[in-house]
């Protein structure tokens, strides 16, 4: 497992190290400041004009030390100060004193020249309020130079808790961060603007961190594969789970076959389809595999009999938001007893009728039973809030209200986030831009019930799940570039993802 911290959570951490283990502040500084030296060399940028720009703060601290370190090596930098001499803490006021001890010469004002690296020291990981003034200017200038940029810990003006952008950021080419990667260097924007990224160890503690509430992180592939459920060799169809996809409206058959196929590719052993009559003919042609279970009208005794088959449910892709939607997802919710994935338009008819939580909410409420796979203007309609706060919250607000209904959030965005009514929060970084495409959200909901109805718990299947699919989007990407790839495609590369996990299994055995 690996941290994904905000501003405060890594200030925790610094000041449990300092106070508690006993590291000096300016130990860890020289050790900052030490890894970004190291960092440049291995990666052989052109020391030969570099340019250090410091804040007051900490970070402008570590920007004053890699510069007397430089200049100690060889490398002739400039070192400009650029904050406020009356804010600055002892350890930049210190940083300051050691490069005036050996000669060197550090200007108020930051100067245009050519430059081979431009090192970025202002702002570090507490930075709260948008910049402007003379800040914004020279940070602007600093984009504007023909070099190498190389953010200190963060690209200054970026919110180390959100990826925002805090009215303008430095655009790094490379961020070396401290210790444990900030969560606005994986959320965008603030991942373009921080360019590679490395987290560097410089010896923080951050054991103070494990029962921090909320705590973002995300798995590495061991960790991810040890979640895949296991395969017996003396099993059968049975053995894998029997799931009910209530998917598509009349004519709309395509969320049902996204759905479905992404499942049996997924693992399931069986998968039912509960949809219109109308589509029938088409999803028997396009997956024989499948049950088709058709309905013209509303039948509670039949969904009633339909639960009762079922190991899981996933409902809602392409339902439609009409009277016999709300129905069946009512009666869904008021009598589900087995995991329960609503994705779409079950989330949108949700928005518009919270009552149909009630009775689940009153009968099942600490069983962990429901998945919601909300994008963001779903999660915006759900929480009555505006995409923009929802984007700087996520964490907190999902939060919230997964604890509240007792379920699991999978809330879909460039950078997909798990989060648990326990408030685990895990952060996908599989994916790309490629499968922003129409039926993808479908291909996700089917994978992520499929491993509910194989046992693993919600959180579990929602952070394999979001990998597996993201994963998939990889390899399609790598097939058929960034603008032709369609859902289709996912499941054409599901197996391959499924595969890689599998294999690297096996390979421990």
């Amino acid at each position: 497992m690996r941290y994904l911290v905000n501003g405060a959570q890594m200030k925790g951490a610094d000041a449990y190290t300092i106070q508690k283990v006993g590291i000096p502040s300016m130990e860890l500084m020289e050790r900052a400041a030490g890894s970004c030296v190291r960092v440049m060399e291995e990666e052989g940028f052109d020391l030969s004009a570099p340019c250090v720009v410091c804040g007051s703060g900490n970070n402008g601290g570590d920007g004053f030390a890699i510069a007397r370190m430089l200049i100690n090596k060889g490398y002739p930098a400039k070192v400009f100060f650029v904050g406020n001499e009356s804010r600055r803490t002892e350890e930049t006021r210190r940083q300051m004193e050691m490069l005036s001890e050996i000669g060197v010469r550090i200007s108020n004002e930051y100067e245009d020249g050519e430059y081979s690296i431009i090192i970025d020291a202002i702002f570090g990981v507490g930075l709260g309020r948008e910049i402007n003034g003379d800040y914004r200017k020279v940070i602007e200038r600093m984009n504007a130079a023909d070099a190498v940029k190389f953010a200190v810990d963060m690209p200054s003006g970026i919110s180390a808790d959100t990826g925002e952008v805090l009215g303008t950021a430095f655009r790094a080419d490379i961020t070396v961060t401290f210790q444990l990667e900030k969560i606005g260097l994986v959320f965008y924007p603030g991942k373009e603007y921080a360019g590679r990224v490395k987290a560097e160890d410089i010896g923080i503690h951050t054991e103070c961190l494990e029962q921090e509430k909320p705590i973002a992180y995300t798995f590495n592939r061991k960790e991810l594969r040890k979640l895949l459920p296991v395969r017996r060799a003396d099993s059968n169809k049975g053995t894998y789970g029997k799931l009910l996809m209530i998917s598509g409206s009349a004519g709309m058959s395509g969320a049902a076959y996204l759905n479905a196929k992404a499942a049996y590719l997924s693992g399931v052993g069986l998968v039912r389809i509960y949809t219109p009559e109308e589509n029938r003919v088409i999803l028997q042609q396009q997956l024989p595999e499948a049950i088709v279970t058709t309905y013209t009208e509303y039948s509670g005794e039949e969904v009633e009999e339909l639960l009762a088959w079922a190991d899981a449910v996933c409902i809602g892709s392409g339902l439609g938001t009409g009277e016999l939607s709300c129905r069946i997802l009512k009666k869904v919710l008021s009598d589900v007893k087995t995991p329960c994935l609503i994705d779409a338009d079950g989330l949108n008819i949700l928005a518009s009728h919270e009552e149909y939580l009630t009775s689940f909410l009153r009968d099942r409420r600490d069983e962990n039973l429901l998945v919601l796979t909300p994008h963001m203007k779903e999660m915006s309609r759900l929480l009555g809030k505006s995409v923009s706060e929802i984007k700087a919250r996520r964490m907190e607000l999902t939060g919230e209200y997964a604890e509240q209904i007792g379920g699991t959030f999978v809330l879909k965005d460039s950078r997909t986030v798990t989060v648990s009514p326990e408030g685990r929060s895990y952060v996908n970084l599989s994916g790309n831009a490629a499968m922003a495409k129409a039926g993808a959200g479908d291909v996700l909901a089917g994978v992520i019930s499929a491993l509910l109805a194989q046992g693993l718990r919600g959180h579990s299947a929602g952070a394999l799940g979001t990998y597996l699919h993201g994963r998939a989007g990889d390899h399609a990407k790598r097939l058929y570039g960034s603008y032709s790839v369609l859902a289709g495609d996912l499941l054409t590369c599901l197996s391959k993802a499924f595969m890689e996990l599998e294999e690297d299994r096996c390979e421990e055995l």
